[in-house]
């Protein structure tokens, strides 16, 4: 698009893509592709330099910043010629690798162009400000537009999955991944904006159809936006990177009618961070819901829950910090409590919603003692156990004494099994996470229930919002079941794109051996889920009752270690947290501590408390566990209780497998889109770039793992007619002149004529397709022959100029000569005599000229005069002739009339 086509987007242009005298000055800017070169730097990771020597295997380069390193041949990157500064899709660079793609984007970034095309992605980096590209004009500039006649921008990625769905008929998949704080839920709030935007319910008279039970106003944006307080008071929580992060993944599905037009949407939710209710890091702080409660903005919530404002009353929620710098409690506890009265709870739901978020602060202060010789537990008071049964509507003598004293079943009866206070405040734990997990699930299936407007549906376009690749210094289950899941993904795009690519070779002709990329990730996924791999040994240890986390590792160590290069025993460096075992993923290993794994994967609920909550006065809760089938009751039924959602039977690797595979082939049922988002800096700070974080998403994302991919094929591809007319001046003599010759034709005998590796390149039908790196070559030729071309030009050009400017030398040196001769003879001759006597005579000269043209000229006027009286005369004469004419004229019409008169009056006698 030109900078005049560009002005649809009104202030946003700039922050788009750059101008035409931005592009045109970048081509004319001086470069030596072959001293320009990337080395890599402890500190920068990459920086660009210019090579001064090279000895051998070893060359000598200048950093940008005056420094000279010497580096080894291999670690030399070469340098993009200037014009593609800044370019859009990183898959066209000459010269595809890792400081490339870096120093693309951070460029970029410092233009505030935040969105990025490589191959299949949409790279976006967050701003950590506003930026004016998502204003209405925006959203109206990408509609009905291709990708590629737009700049990148996550709206041109959400119209051609609208068009698609429109043309193909077929159901699309946004996939948005990255890490906390890379701004993953901004983007997808920006692909809800713009499909409500295109694709409203349309005239009022439609709107006016909506079931009466939708009590949402607005486009579906406006609702759920009005679902987003609510979830992500709920969902969202301080991390070390992110003050409001998703600590849950959510796939949104919005569907859409026969016409494209808006029908309705839900939510779908995955791995919800529970444990973060019981336990934070120091620099992290729990679910914003409790802070928000306890900000007293309401304080008849203060009463009812029977809590304080002081956090640290609470050891659940006050293990890391409590406030907050950019979210304001206060205003967000009202967006939260109007959200649910819009959303459509009713008052005694919305009582139930924080009365139970109350209960859970409650539980982390009930204490419990040893008796004295006894391994037993007995409350330490009752005082919060009676706030507790009162928030939950239970008895509090009940709910302590299954909490010290569960039942559990043994063959047909029931025995008492005695608990120790660690084990209490154990199953205290799990219970809290179980109540608030079923809570905010509860609340997503209500939000979807209103969300659902009863309009038909055809296809849809789903948005998943997930967490990315995450490797911490220390890593846990969680951490392996992000992991797994982005390997999953990564395992899907890489399949999805490639199956493209070869599709395209296919189409066109080209002889290939088909590859399977997902194959890469397999030995890895297999390793995780397949039988007797990781999740599966969980399981089984989680079986045995006197399986410890020693027991697992050995199971782990007996059947991977030393079988596959994928599972390794990680290397103990001194101030790192203690590893177990070390995984290599595909965006790096990752080392994991399994402490605890077995207690996190079993989850156990205490049955006792359970049959509690499903009894309970507090309709709500009663409801979030009656479907919770227990121990004991599963034992009593079909194999199928044992499989039945919610039963303490199903691991939580079990039940995250079953999630997966859902959301999986949720995808494959679609035709994906992938968005990756970055996180420039941990700072926050606007326009700066960590080049070591930002090379780590890339990794992790699998934006490299694309261009690794995208390498192994023939990424470089251009039409025949085009390539015959940018290359055909590396060797004009293969295609003669005024002769018409098929350009693909061309195209053969100009490659065939060129020394280049004929490997590398392929001919289709219609384009001829090159390897990674091969076009920059010709590139790089073609300049050669350029420069080769214009400096004869220059030559010739200089020639001919230099001697039409000698001729005019030539002739003004002889005018020269001529001009001293005169004067030399004038001043030879100006005091010769006859000269002086010529000098007197030459005046009287003129004037006797004078007098002789003064004669002349009387003696003209006196003909002009004559002539003139002559003139007169005969004027004088023709006047009266005239005079005489005419009355002779007159007196024949009266002549005339007269016998008219005398011929009437004889006819009437």
């Amino acid at each position: 698009m030109s900078d005049v086509e560009m002005e649809i987007f009104g202030v946003a242009a700039p922050y788009l893509r750059k101008s035409e005298r931005e592009r045109i000055a970048a081509q004319n800017m001086v470069f030596d592709a072959k001293t320009a070169v990337f080395v890599p730097d402890p500190k920068q990771e990459y920086v660009k330099g210019k090579i001064k020597s090279q000895d051998g295997a070893n060359v000598t380069v200048e950093t940008e910043n005056g420094k000279v390193v010497t580096v080894h041949l291999d670690d030399v990157r070469p340098m993009n010629p200037p014009k593609f500064d800044k370019i859009e899709d990183m898959a066209l660079l000459t010269h595809l690798h890792e400081p490339a793609v870096l120093f693309n984007l951070k460029e970029r970034y410092a233009a505030w162009m935040i969105y990025t095309y490589s191959g299949l992605f949409c790279v976006t980096v967050n701003p950590y400000k506003w930026l004016p590209v998502y204003n209405p004009e925006v959203v109206a500039g990408y509609r009905g537009k291709k990708r590629q006649e737009a700049p990148p921008h996550i709206f041109s990625i959400s119209d051609n999955a609208y068009q698609f769905v429109l043309t193909d008929r077929e159901n699309q998949s946004i996939l948005i991944t990255g890490e906390s704080g890379a701004g993953k839920t901004v983007n997808t709030k920006r692909v809800i904006q713009y499909f409500a935007t295109i694709a409203s319910f349309g005239d009022s008279s439609k709107k006016s159809k909506l079931p009466a039970k939708c009590s949402l106003q607005g486009t579906l944006e406006d609702q759920i936006i009005q679902a987003n307080p609510l979830l992500e008071a709920f969902g969202n929580a301080k991390t070390v990177r992110n003050d409001n992060s998703s600590r849950f993944g959510k796939f949104i599905r919005i569907h859409f009618g026969t016409k494209g037009k808006l029908a309705s949407a839900d939510i779908e939710t995955y791995l919800l961070e529970k444990s973060r209710v019981t336990f934070q890091l120091p620099a992290e702080r729990s679910y914003h819901i409790f802070y928000q409660i306890m900000s007293n903005r309401k304080p008849d919530l203060i009463e009812m829950l029977l809590i304080t404002t002081n956090p640290y009353d609470y050891p659940f929620i006050s293990q890391g910090e409590i406030t907050v710098l950019s979210i304001n409690d206060p205003e967000e506890l009202m967006a939260t409590d109007s959200a649910i009265d819009i959303l459509g709870f009713n008052t005694e739901e919305k009582v139930g919603i924080y009365k139970l978020t109350g209960a859970v602060m409650h539980n982390g202060n009930m204490k419990f003692k040893q008796k004295q010789r006894e391994e037993q537990a007995e409350p330490d008071g009752s005082e919060v156990a009676d706030k507790v049964a009162y928030l939950m509507g239970l008895n509090s003598a009940d709910l302590l004494k299954a909490l010290c004293y569960p039942r559990v079943k043994v063959g047909n009866e029931y025995v008492t099994k005695g608990q120790t206070p660690q084990q209490v405040n154990n199953a205290m734990g799990a219970l809290s996470k179980a109540v608030y997990e079923k809570l905010f699930m509860w609340m997503v299936t209500r939000i979807n229930q209103q969300l659902d407007t009863k309009l038909p549906r055809q296809h849809f376009i789903g948005v998943l919002d997930i967490a990315g690749f995450e490797i911490f210094e220390m890593n846990s289950l969680e951490q392996l079941c992000i992991n797994f899941t982005n390997e999953k993904l990564q395992q899907f795009f890489n399949h999805h794109m490639f199956v493209l690519e070869q599709e395209e070779y296919k189409k066109e002709g080209i002889v290939w051996e088909f590859i399977d990329f997902g194959m890469d990730l397999a030995a890895c996924i297999e390793l995780i889920e397949k039988p007797m791999g990781i999740f599966s040994i969980l399981e089984e240890e989680c079986m045995f009752p006197k399986a410890t986390d020693g027991s697992f590792k050995n199971k782990l160590f007996d059947q991977h270690l030393g079988k596959t290069s994928i599972f390794q025993k990680p290397k103990h460096c001194k101030g790192k947290a203690e590893a177990h075992f070390s995984l290599m993923h595909y965006a790096g290993t990752v080392d994991y501590n399994i402490s605890g794994w077995l207690e996190k994967n079993k989850d156990p609920l205490n049955d006792t408390v359970v049959q509690l909550y499903q009894k309970a006065s507090l309709k709500l809760l009663s409801q979030l566990f009656a479907t919770y089938a227990t121990s004991a009751a599963a034992a009593d039924g079909s194999k199928r209780s044992f499989k039945k959602k919610g039963s303490s039977f199903q691991t939580v690797s079990a039940l995250f497998r079953e999630n997966l595979n859902k959301l999986m082939a949720n995808l494959r049922s679609t035709h994906p889109h992938f968005v990756r988002c970055i996180i420039p800096n941990e700072t926050k700070t606007p326009g700066s770039m960590d080049h070591h974080l930002v090379l780590h998403q890339l990794r992790c994302n699998g934006v490299l793992e694309g261009i690794r991919i995208c390498r192994k094929g023939f990424p470089s591809r251009i039409l025949y007619g085009d390539f015959r007319q940018r290359y055909r001046i590396l060797n004009a003599s293969a295609i003669p002149e005024g002769q018409f010759i098929d350009s693909k034709k061309a195209s053969e005998k100009l490659l065939s004529s060129i020394d280049v590796d004929h490997a590398q390149y392929r001919f289709g039908y219609t384009k001829v397709f090159f390897k990674a790196g091969l076009l920059g070559l010709l590139e790089e030729m073609r300049d050669e022959r350029l420069a080769v071309l214009i400096t004869r030009i220059q030559a010739v050009s200089r020639g001919y100029v230099t001697r039409l400017r000698f001729k005019e030398m030539a002739k003004k040196r002889e005018s020269i000569f001529i001009i001293q001769y005169n004067i030399r003879s004038f001043m030879n001759v100006k005091n010769w005599p006859w000269m002086r006597l010529y000098f007197k005579i030459k005046p009287l000269l003129r004037s006797a000229e004078a007098e002789k043209e003064m004669q002349t000229m009387k003696e003209e006027f006196s003909r002009l005069k004559e002539e003139f009286a002559k003139s007169e005369a005969r004027r004088k004469e023709l006047e009266e002739k005239m005079v005489t004419l005419v009355q002779e004229k007159n007196d024949l019409y009266l002549q005339i009339q007269a016998e008219r008169e005398n011929l009437c009056d004889a006819r009437r006698v």
